[in-house]
């Protein structure tokens, strides 16, 4: 009997369109939905060139290999462009009807190319002249035998042409819109009145592409925009033999540079079909839009200082236990420390190791870099390590997906500074979010640890909610330092942890064992699990046991869930609940009941395929009994939510939580929480 299941990357696109419905959500200032609109858009460029580009390469496997794997890739691609095709037309009345309205009521109006004033057209003209011409080099096509290489993702106008003679032959040439150069929102100068008058940098180019074909006529000018597949991750799907027949039928696809193609639905027949041939699309590679693409510019759009249209700042509170100690070291040796980040300042990580730096005690670093930031003051804090003698390890995951360049900059810099650098183990990747301290003194050794759900990352700590501990725990710092001699000699003389459930080593196995312990307890029984992502079969299969065994079971699922909760005799037990708001829920929490002596952990692995088979993954135990305290008060804070909680539940997905008599927003709660724990 198969099991209730939702497609990932369907569950997906319910996520992303719960981005989407932020962006419409009138209770968040204008431009903030303006953000969700980048958001949503940004997503779903990601989306196509790795989910989407995954099933298209799956259609052209061999028959035999097509026939093992579990789900028809064509059935499974024409539901996801389905989806998609109805995003983007919501997408488009979303702006249309209620944020571009909103801009104008608050004197912030976009101006057309054909609205244009005589002294905004000698504006734009100027603007062309000086700032544009040379990016915008005509490119004429000639069906199949002229087919340029366009950059992927860039932004193009697709020029319809008429010859100014008698013959009126016509033609199609491309004009690059170089919004990865220049501001893609450019402001009228302000003469003398309260209007912030815009223009996009696709309507400059058109009030001034007759200048760049001169002797033709210009019919139509519509934008398009190609993509090509990223990477192939089919690691991360397909194991043992069905690994080897995939890739070993996808050595021989013959795949274009072209591979999608998003167009304004109001192109020309004509133009459109002559657009195909060129570049060897078929109508599967199609994505209509609106007049205008990559809205994940909306990242750029400019505020104008009006801070009446964005959300209030929740400034970051300092964690007063590790920032204002004398020595952070000594801090730790008297207790853990909680941070939660971004709610906490990031001061206190870093703190951590620039001290560790300059302490003479310490002889050694180790950390573990999934995500790194461009600018690091802990990867500066690393190299003036090694400078003061110390032995500084960092292992980098170089295949961090659209990281990898940055991730090998970052390992040749380290390198180059005398720090030794360990890359990518060949077949996992190592998603563990871990550093290690050794001090010594006295002629005694002391370790200190650094445990997080998320990266190494000064930026995404901004933005992204994550929880971590400082321990000098030696049952956790003991099998912190087993893992990094894991990743050092790809072996372990003893690999068996009592304390913390590593990835590779059982990490699918005891998860499986807690839950099983709670569906003994039966109605007794308690799970409160959070997590980016659910989908690992086996795992829900436990959970729908768990369910009918009478375990209570919440469930806080930021993206993919593919369990769904709420159906009758299956998982009606189970009540299931995704947060999208300000901050970029990220934490993975596991809460098991235990019969009322609660077990807490935290993650980075959610429960997916990737997570329990393919990585090196830490979930590690919280012992202190007040920080476990925090966290499931935390836990119980989230579940509270009545302004930014959607349902899971099979009957209301992606509806708004409105129960409770007031408003309970659960970031804001969580901040005046946190708040609190500060004084």
């Amino acid at each position: 009997m198969s099991i209730p299941f939702i497609h990932r990357d369907i569950s997906w696109l319910s996520f992303n369109h719960r981005v989407l419905q932020e962006a419409e959500d009138d209770r968040n200032p204008l431009l903030e939905r303006i953000k969700f609109l980048a958001i949503y858009s940004s997503n779903l460029g990601e989306f196509f060139q790795v989910r989407v580009a995954n099933h298209k390469n799956l259609l052209r496997v061999g028959k035999k290999t097509k026939k093992k794997l579990e789900e028809n890739p064509g059935e499974i691609l024409e539901q996801l462009l389905k989806l998609v095709n109805k995003q983007q037309l919501e997408f488009s009345l979303i702006y249309k009807k209620t944020i571009a309205p909103k801009l104008k009521e608050n004197n912030i109006v976009f101006i057309g190319r054909k609205q244009l004033t005589d002294s905004q057209k000698e504006f734009a003209e100027d603007f062309f002249e000086e700032n544009l011409l040379p990016y915008c080099q005509p490119i004429l096509l000639w069906d199949k035998k002229i087919k340029p290489f366009l950059n992927n993702g860039s932004l193009y106008l697709a020029v319809h042409l008429e010859v100014n003679d008698k013959k009126k032959d016509k033609h199609v040439a491309l004009v690059q819109i170089p919004s990865n150069n220049v501001n893609r929102f450019i402001a009228f100068p302000n003469q003398n009145t309260d209007k912030n008058e815009l223009i996009l940098l696709d309507d400059i180019i058109r009030n001034n592409v007759s200048d760049i074909f001169p002797g033709f006529n210009v019919l139509s000018t519509n934008s398009i925009k190609i993509t090509r597949d990223a990477e192939l991750y089919i690691d991360d799907e397909f194991s043992g033999d069905l690994l080897e027949k995939v890739k070993k039928s996808l050595k021989k696809r013959n795949i274009g540079p072209a591979s999608r193609m998003v167009y304004d639905r109001k192109m020309p027949e004509d133009v459109l079909q002559y657009l195909m041939n060129t570049f060897g699309l078929e109508e599967i590679d199609l994505l209509p839009e609106g007049r205008y693409h990559n809205n994940f510019d909306f990242f750029k759009f400019p505020s104008f200082n009006r801070k009446d249209l964005m959300l209030k700042e929740l400034v970051p509170k300092p964690l007063n236990s590790i920032e204002k100690a004398k020595s952070i070291f000594t801090a730790m040796d008297e207790r853990d420390h909680f941070l939660h980040v971004p709610y906490h300042t990031y001061e206190s990580v870093i703190r951590f190791f620039e001290e560790a730096s300059e302490d003479p005690y310490v002889s050694e670093i180790k950390i573990v870099q999934y995500r790194v930031a461009k600018k690091s003051r802990i990867m500066n804090a690393l190299i003036k390590a090694v400078e003061r003698g110390k032995a500084v390890t960092v292992f980098i995951e170089i295949k961090a997906r659209f990281d990898e360049e940055a991730n090998l900059n970052w390992g040749e810099k380290l390198e180059k500074q005398g720090i030794k650098v360990i890359y990518s183990m060949p077949g996992l990747k190592v998603h563990s979010k871990i550093a290690l301290v050794k001090r010594v003194r006295n002629k005694s050794s002391k370790l200190y640890s650094f445990l997080s759900t998320g990266n190494f990352n000064e930026v995404t700590a901004a933005v992204y909610s994550d929880m971590s501990i400082f321990t000098s725990d030696n049952r956790l710092t003991s099998e912190v330092q087993k893992i990094f001699t894991f990743l050092e000699t790809r072996k372990l003389k003893n690999p068996n942890f009592q304390h913390l459930i590593v990835g590779k080593f059982g990490l699918k196995e005891q998860l499986e064992k807690l839950v099983r312990r709670e569906i003994e307890l039966g109605s007794k029984g308690r799970l409160i699990l959070k997590m980016n992502s659910l989908q690992d079969k086996d795992m829900i299969k436990l959970l729908y046991k768990a369910s009918e065994a009478g375990v209570k079971i919440d469930l806080i699922i930021r993206g993919i869930c593919c369990l769904i909760p709420g159906i009758k005799n299956i998982s009606e037990n189970i009540h299931g609940i995704s947060i999208i708001d300000r901050y970029l829920e990220h934490a993975r929490v596991f809460i098991f009941g235990n019969n009322g002596n609660e077990e807490v952990y935290l993650s980075s692995a959610d429960w997916m395929v990737r997570n329990l088979h393919h990585r090196v993954e830490c979930v590690f135990p919280i012992y202190d009994k007040s920080i476990k305290k925090n966290i499931i008060d935390l836990m119980e804070i989230q579940l509270k939510d009545n302004v930014k909680a959607r349902s899971l539940n099979f009957n209301k997905i992606n509806t708004y939580k409105k129960d409770g008599k007031r408003p309970f927003q659960s970031q804001v709660e969580s901040y005046k929480y946190i708040s609190k724990l500060n004084k």
